[in-house]
């Protein structure tokens, strides 16, 4: 991440970004209140504005991470201007404000980029937020699989036909929720989700195999393969996780990883009372998913699942699954330790 020019005569730029315009916040060298200017959100307006601002090399920008991306990052930063992408939720803002305008948040922006008060992210390159988007995608198949098969146990249930015969969507339960072939509007309505659910499986077979194809391509073929050595965590659990996280060296130790994946307990103390409460679950949701899911995992001794491994992996002495040489050392969940080796193998 390239730091931003630093000393006197630096102008900054805060900017406000929404899907048509921009408002920008201009905090030239000696004046308190920054002057705002609004510019069409596109290639020509932006390029203008830095260039009647003067030396480049003196401009600091920033603006707020959102829906917009990082088209408007790689922009500025094309110019020889140095950007940065700022958290939102770490934007210093007063607690009684009940007022939000596109011109408020640029002036914020710009003195608190002055005043050296904002916290950046790290912008990933376009190769990785490729993988990331397709891995997002997966993501947002599973949510509407989940919600197709909500929909059709809650056709079932309020017709008396609740499944009893042990876990759900196996092939007997399949069988046992298939209509009756009559042409009944019930039966019409139960065939109509059926198959809304085998196009929304298929469609997740698919993005799961393009996703398969990149966890031994860069960018992220080195943290693929390192956290697919660890218990539990499959090729694309890992290729998720790098996807999502791609630098791990910006986390200093677990906790800090722990704290970016919102598996951390949230905390109301004051003096010498401590409270804490359930997570906080404030995470990228497809990294915290993967996480909770694979650690708690439990094989019993001989089993092992039939997963998609890197290369330069070898099969247990049972032939049962595709296992890393040397490691599932024991049979029990991962445990914090383990984690926290984890993250320290990626580190490495």
């Amino acid at each position: 991440m390239a730091s931003l020019p630093a000393g006197p005569g630096i102008v900054h730029v805060g900017m406000d970004t929404s899907g048509r315009e921009i408002v920008c916040g201009v905090l030239r060298p000696g004046r308190e209140v920054p002057a705002v200017e609004r510019i069409p959100n596109d290639e020509e307006p932006v390029r203008r504005l830095t260039g009647k601002l003067g030396d480049r090399r003196r401009l600091a920008v920033c603006y707020e991470a959102g829906p917009s991306g990082y088209g408007l990052h790689r922009l500025v930063t094309s110019v020889g201007v140095a950007c940065e992408v700022i958290a939102p939720s770490l934007v210093p803002k007063g607690a009684s404000g009940r007022v939000k305008t596109g011109r408020r948040d640029a002036v914020r922006l710009a003195l608190a980029l002055r005043a050296g008060m904002l916290t950046p992210v790290r912008v990933p390159s376009p190769g990785e937020e490729a993988v990331r988007d397709l891995v997002r995608a997966r993501g947002d198949l599973l949510d509407d699989r989940k919600r197709m098969q909500q929909r059709l146990s809650a056709l079932l249930l309020r017709h008396g036909r609740a499944w009893r015969g042990g876990a759900k969507w196996t092939l007997a339960h399949r069988r046992g929720g298939t209509s009756s072939g009559s042409k009944s509007p019930r039966s019409r309505a139960l065939d109509a989700y059926r198959g809304a659910l085998e196009a929304r499986e298929a469609e997740l077979r698919a993005a799961e195999a393009r996703l398969s194809a990149w966890a031994g391509r860069d960018p992220l073929a080195p943290g693929v393969a390192r956290l697919g050595s660890y218990r539990g965590i499959a090729e694309l659990t890992a290729l998720t996780l790098a996807a999502e996280v791609a630098d791990w060296h910006r986390f200093p130790s677990a906790r800090a990883f722990t704290g970016f994946t919102g598996l951390i307990p949230s905390e109301y103390s004051s003096g010498t009372r401590t409270r804490r409460g359930s997570i906080t679950k404030a995470r990228p949701s497809t990294t915290s998913t993967d996480i909770s899911d694979d650690s708690g995992c439990r094989f019993p001794c001989g089993f092992r699942r039939s997963v998609s491994r890197p290369s330069g992996t070898a099969r247990d002495d049972t032939g049962s699954g595709a296992v890393p040489a040397g490691k599932w050392p024991r049979t029990r969940s991962v445990s914090h330790d383990e984690a926290r080796g984890a993250v320290k193998s990626v580190l490495a």
